[in-house]
């Protein structure tokens, strides 16, 4: 089975639930306890700010210890990442959009520049009233030199993180730029057939989100690693896989498989944490569904947790039925399974 689906972004919103303490029920709502809120994030935006700002050097005279400011140096990477070389080049207007800084301030720093032979303007192919800028050789060597120090910097301070915090702090910035930064076109992802080291990655990306969000131990990487092990070695006409590519990357997947001849199993919904919030979770368990209902199934089932409340919520949004729940120790905790079942019929 081959199956390609192109599908944009949407956005979705949240709303804030703020309780009081425990046993009183819900906090009082109102324009005092909205303003304390929102003073309490401010202050915590403000803190993060003074705790990265400290940790890159960014107080410091000179940006990585080089002659030039951080806005400066901004400015050579920006030069450097539109391509301006002697052949191409960036015009002035385009680049003070990018740097968003006042165009007085960017003419002294370019001034600087071309006194140093860092740079070269002349005026536009295609518009003589414009002006280019493009780095010279002197100035790749510059951007080069900070681009370097810059990654040494950055790996350093990796360095001093296990692998589980790295992945923690990534996907944490990751997140803010996301909401923070500046809204581009929708993104669109693909659902595709596995493809050859697809399963493979569907066991270790099962394995280190479980492991990095709820704690979960190796039995649990072995259950994932078994139930693609018999996907794999079926072949079945009425199973299938599904993954989901982002910009050309895997971000996420699901599989319907056989139960008994007359149920369909959705297995391993998995969604990557930068590309939650897409609508990503229910188009593949949507497209389970779908293939179970062509498969000739009457019904389908699915076996989770409760902590995972997200995923829950798919399934309710999708006409699942909670059938049952029941305590279990596994994983390295204790937890609540929970069937789950749908007539497809």
């Amino acid at each position: 089975m081959r199956n390609y689906l192109t599908v944009s972004k949407t956005s979705l919103s949240s709303s804030d639930i703020t309780a009081g303490p425990a046993g009183t029920g819900p906090a009082t709502s109102g324009p005092a306890v909205a303003g304390a809120v929102r003073d309490g994030r401010v202050r915590a935006v403000r803190e993060f700010n003074r705790v990265y700002t400290n940790m890159i050097g960014l107080l410091r005279g000179g940006y990585l210890d080089s002659p030039y400011s951080l806005t400066e140096a901004r400015v050579l990477f920006e030069l450097a990442q539109t391509g301006a070389t002697e052949r191409a080049g960036s015009e002035i207007s385009a680049l003070r959009r990018s740097v968003d800084i006042d165009a007085g301030y960017l003419s002294r720093i370019l001034a600087r520049f071309e006194a140093d032979g860092l740079i070269t303007r002349r005026r536009s192919d295609t518009d003589a009233r414009r002006r280019v800028i493009t780095l010279t050789s002197a100035g790749q060597d510059a951007f080069r030199g900070l681009d370097q120090r810059s990654a040494e910097q950055i790996g350093a301070l990796l360095d001093q993180l296990t692998e589980a915090e790295q992945q923690r702090l990534t996907a944490a910035m990751t997140t803010i730029r996301e909401i923070a930064g500046p809204r581009g076109r929708p993104a669109a992802f693909v659902l595709r057939s596995p493809r050859p080291g697809d399963l493979g990655w569907v066991v270790q990306r099962n394995g280190a989100l479980y492991a990095q969000q709820y704690g979960w131990d190796a039995s649990y990487e072995a259950l994932v690693a078994r139930i693609v092990a018999d996907y794999a070695g079926r072949a079945d006409p009425r199973e299938a896989g599904w993954i989901a590519e982002l910009d050309g990357a895997p971000v996420g997947c699901v599989f319907c498989m056989r139960k008994d001849d007359r149920t369909a199993q959705l297995r391993l919904l998995l969604v990557e944490p930068g590309a939650r919030g897409m609508g990503l979770g229910e188009r593949l368990a949507a497209e389970c569904l779908a293939f179970a209902r062509r498969a000739g199934y009457p019904e389908i089932v699915l076996w989770t947790n409760d902590v995972l409340s997200a995923a829950c919520r798919i399934y309710q949004r999708l006409g699942f039925e909670l059938v049952d729940s029941e305590p279990h120790h596994s994983f390295g905790h204790d937890l609540v399974g929970q069937n789950w079942r749908l007539s497809l019929a």
